[in-house]
């Protein structure tokens, strides 16, 4: 499965107004169009998965602006319709493509919601119970709104995980990834192993792959063994450019590092089946990588 790529950067690349606490979630409100245009350029370059816009979307976050839990609750189901729609649209465009496309709903770390980089430290130290509190109610909407699955991503820290599993336990009909970022490729962001986490939810029936996201390109070979070690699952990457966020000064550090479409195959014949991109990914870099893939997967 080819995944898409970072939805928020290229929306910002685009021209969209992604500032502030809510990230590309504020798109939902103001640009609904440009986030379903985008879901469709990414099917459209090879994509078959689209990762919904409800990423940095939260109850808290919504409620700092002013919106009610009912008015957040439709924001929320939105950002999978909006996929569900491009999906539609592109479908009825191609009908040569064959393809089986599907939506993920994108549930954010705690972190998101600080907006300052937490994803990529794991340093809120709340307990499994907070996370599940914070999680609860968006994780039933999502899981609800009609995605295919649950993108369970950028998640720093074993503890959030843990939260994870739980609330997957009160839903078992959802299915879902869990991805971690990792500095290294053998450990969170917290620094625990990685290969604790893949142990983690290797029993968790309703877990249907594990990995890590938004983490260098260098990484993920490494990342993939050290889960594989610990886990029967799927393996899901989907780094970024290989840029460092800068949470401070809320903007990307860094030169990007090798091209995705390079290292893919790579992933590949290591054991990952579910490929994409994240922050600063764009379709363009998907349809290469898609190219690159072809004698791989076909």
């Amino acid at each position: 499965m080819i995944l898409d790529g970072g939805l928020a950067t290229e929306l910002e690349a685009r021209g969209c107004d992604i500032s502030g606490q809510l990230w590309s979630a504020r798109l939902l409100r103001s640009s609904p169009e440009a986030i379903e245009r985008l879901h469709y350029d990414f099917y459209a370059a090879g994509a078959d998965c689209a990762i919904t816009a409800s990423y940095q979307a939260s109850f808290e976050g919504f409620a700092g602006i002013g919106l009610d839990a009912d008015e957040t609750t439709r924001l929320l189901r939105l950002s999978v319709e909006l996929a569900r729609s491009a999906r539609s649209r592109y479908l009825l465009d191609h009908p040569e493509d064959q393809r089986q496309l599907y939506v993920a709903a994108s549930v954010g770390p705690y972190g998101a919601i600080l907006h300052d980089g937490s994803e990529y430290r794991g340093d809120y130290g709340f307990s499994t119970g907070q996370l599940v509190a914070f999680h609860a109610r968006r994780f039933e909407v999502l899981a609800s709104a009609g995605a295919d699955f649950l993108a369970c991503e950028t998640i720093p820290t074993i503890e959030e995980a843990r939260a994870y599993v739980e609330l997957l336990a009160r839903h078992p009909m959802a299915q879902a990834w869990l991805s971690f970022t990792s500095p290294d490729g053998v450990h969170t962001a917290r620094g625990e192993p990685l290969v604790e986490c893949a142990r983690l939810v290797d029993p968790v029936p309703n877990v249907f792959a594990v990995g890590v996201n938004c983490v260098k390109p260098e990484v993920v070979g490494d990342a993939i063994r050290a889960l594989a070690a610990g886990t029967g699952k799927s393996i899901v990457v989907y780094p970024n450019s290989g840029e460092h966020w800068e949470g401070s000064g809320r903007c990307w550090n860094g030169t990007p590092g090798l091209q995705l479409a390079v290292l893919a195959p790579d992933w590949i014949r290591a054991g990952a089946r579910h490929i994409g991109g994240c922050c600063r990914v764009s379709p363009g870099q998907i349809a290469q990588m898609k190219a690159a893939l072809r004698p791989t997967t076909r």
